[in-house]
């Protein structure tokens, strides 16, 4: 009797049909649970009240746009890590429960679950992109707002949060304790909020997430010099380099399909970081120079005076002219006429790495403004104008000691709503008594107590009938050497003894 006995069929290896829309339905919902876990809840509440609170008055109702976009990229780290620390116990979940096991007879084996969780992370990071969305074109729409914003620059916070996200899920896979999310936390509290990641260095530090600058001062959009498109790229594909290990080591190293998407990941954060660590180019450089010293602007004249700007503070010269009228409102003499040729002007040869001073103009009759507006720069704008006014130059007016301080202080501030808030605003210690350093766009003015006392009573009187005062003795309230006492006396406020600095 013969038995035949047929061979076993090979092996095939097939997928399950429906795996990859399981896939997707686990991401949304663990997307749905991430954005419901309580650190991303608080840390979105706290983000949105911080996005309310700081924009409200943010730049003084004046924004550089350029500058704007900027300021929507260090919160999001709050996100980040609250994003971090969630979806790394998320995936933690099972081993946690001891439910791992029961994983085995579903459709969806354990790399594609890190793909689910890795993809959890997708609604956090467009939430994200909201909130920065909203930060931004809250400034944008005030109606004091200039300059041109960055997509990459804005797209920094969210892109943040990706890779936040995408480090939780692969410390879960590799280091499969629980104790390792909030350990990471702390480390990266420590070495990105509190400073301690390096800062030098112009290639390394475009390595860090949020990249920050040393100067406070607004640049043209043109002139910044940051490499915003090239980092936004870097994080993507750091936040996808990530994601993609986290997948390998959640057993998707059988999986050719993970080695190519972790080489095309991979090449996007070479080439962004390759591209951001360029270096500031030498035709940067020498835009910078002539910024400074030979800048191409567009000139309005505006009721006898000239105002010439760099082109997205156009705008703002109708601004700069209602403070010129103002003070030569209440100025006497020729000076209630006098052409004035105000510019704009900005030391840009240091970039955004340092502040730079500007340097007093000798030209008779020429103000400098500076890029930022708002809050105190509006009382130094007008001191600076009244300055030149009552002195003829920046250089001379600056250089003032005498009693011709109290007359280019009361000319500055008198024509304000609340000149003795101005007057705090404008002083370097905020006071409104004793001798204080008076802050100008360009060199400051030093104001002693005596001044001091006499602006302050002046400016708690009538305006018309101080007015009436300052023009009725213009001449010799402007002349160069007279006292402060005598200033004082001719003004109506009496008990001036003090000396100033000329008489010392």
């Amino acid at each position: 009797m013969t038995t035949l006995v047929q061979p076993a069929p090979a092996a095939v290896t097939t997928e399950p049909r429906n795996a990859w829309g399981a896939v997707f339905a686990l991401a949304r919902l663990e997307g749905r649970r991430l954005l419901l876990s309580i650190p991303v809840l608080v840390a979105f509440a706290v983000y949105i009240a911080w996005i309310v609170w700081h924009t409200l008055d943010s730049y003084h109702g004046f924004p550089a746009l350029q500058d704007a976009d900027r300021d929507t990229q260090s919160t999001p780290l709050l996100v980040g890590l609250a994003v971090m620390l969630s979806v790394n116990q998320a995936v933690l979940r099972s081993r946690r429960r001891d439910t791992e096991r029961h994983f085995a007879v579903l459709p969806v084996n354990t790399w594609r679950r890190t793909v689910a969780h890795v993809l959890s992370v997708v609604p956090a990071v467009l939430l994200t992109a909201v909130c920065v969305g909203v930060q931004f074109g809250w400034e944008a729409l005030k109606p004091g707002a200039v300059g041109h914003g960055s997509l990459g620059e804005l797209a920094v916070g969210p892109l943040t949060v990706l890779v936040c996200g995408a480090l939780g899920v692969l410390m879960a896979r590799v280091l499969k304790s629980t104790f390792v999310g909030p350990m990471l936390v702390v480390f990266l509290l420590f070495f990105f909020v509190l400073g301690a990641s390096p800062q030098d260095g112009e290639g390394t530090r475009w390595l860090n997430p949020v990249v920050g600058e040393g100067s406070s001062k607004t640049l043209p959009s043109d002139l910044l010099g940051r490499p915003a498109a090239w980092h936004a790229l870097y994080l993507l594909g750091l936040g996808l380099t990530l994601g993609a290990l986290a997948v390998l080591a959640g057993g998707g190293r059988r999986v050719r399909t993970c080695y190519a998407a972790l080489g095309a990941t991979l090449s996007l954060l070479l080439v962004g970081a390759f591209g951001q660590s360029g270096g500031t180019p030498a035709s940067l450089t020498a835009a910078r120079e002539k910024a400074t010293l030979n800048p191409e602007q567009t000139c309005e004249q505006r009721g006898g005076s000239t105002y010439c700007a760099f082109p997205e503070w156009e705008p703002r010269i109708g601004t700069w002219a209602e403070v010129v009228d103002g003070v030569q409102g209440l100025a006497g003499g020729t000076a209630k006429d006098q052409k004035l040729l105000v510019r704009q002007r900005v030391e840009a040869r240091y970039g955004l790495s340092s502040d730079g001073a500007l340097e007093t103009l000798d030209a008779p009759n020429e103000v400098t403004v500076g890029t930022r507006w708002g809050g105190p720069r509006v009382p130094e704008f007008s001191s600076a104008v009244a300055a030149v006014l009552v002195a003829g130059s920046e250089q001379e007016g600056t250089s003032m000691c005498d009693g011709r301080v109290v007359t280019v202080m009361w000319i500055s501030l008198g024509w304000q709503d609340k000149p003795i808030d101005e007057l705090r605003n404008v002083r370097l210690d905020d006071s409104i008594s004793g001798s204080a350093i008076v802050l100008q766009p360009t060199s400051a003015i030093s104001m002693s107590a005596a001044q001091t006392d006499v602006v302050r009573t002046l400016l708690t009187r009538p305006r018309a009938e101080v007015t009436a005062l300052v023009k009725k003795h213009w001449k010799e309230l402007t002349a160069p050497g007279i006292t402060t006492a005598r200033a004082a006396e001719l003004v109506g406020v009496k008990g001036i003894t003090e000396k100033d600095g000329c008489e010392e």
